[in-house]
């Protein structure tokens, strides 16, 4: 298991007590509040979904890309265990659902280059992963 970091020098991935950057939590907590924040409006930034607050249904977000595409699970306090992924990229309309598991979408991500709107395979950006830092706090 690997915790938060970077793949392939594109495709950030959040883990736990990775630092700010790489944090899941503190990024979920930034996003909580962003999200609730009247000042913007009515509107969510993962419209048509909200941001996840406990005890309802709502978007987490787990992964990024450097041309901010991005990965988040669809929680709903109602359905325990169910946690499908919602991917968006940055240039293509609407989130896409996949019923599936974080590695396997990840996988496929960095490994299957027909994957689209989100496979980087066909770019050659190398199979790294550099470990976020717990040092940038």
């Amino acid at each position: 298991m690997f915790g938060g970091g970077v793949f392939s020098d594109s495709v950030y991935f959040l883990g736990r007590d990775e630092g700010v950057s790489f944090d899941f939590l503190t990024q979920w907590r930034v996003s909580q509040s962003v999200d609730q924040d009247s000042k913007f409006g009515d509107v969510s930034a993962v419209a048509p979904y909200a941001v996840y607050a406990p005890g309802g249904k709502g978007l987490v977000e787990w992964g990024s890309t450097e041309w901010a595409d991005e990965y988040c699970w669809l929680i709903d306090a109602e359905r325990p265990g169910d946690y499908p992924v919602l991917a968006r990229a940055h240039d293509v309309g609407g989130w896409h659902r996949y019923d599936v598991s974080t590695s396997e979408f990840l996988y496929r991500v960095l490994a299957d280059a027909d994957f689209q709107p989100f496979g980087i395979a066909q770019y050659d950006l190398g199979t790294t992963f550099t470990p976020g830092s717990g040092d940038d706090e």
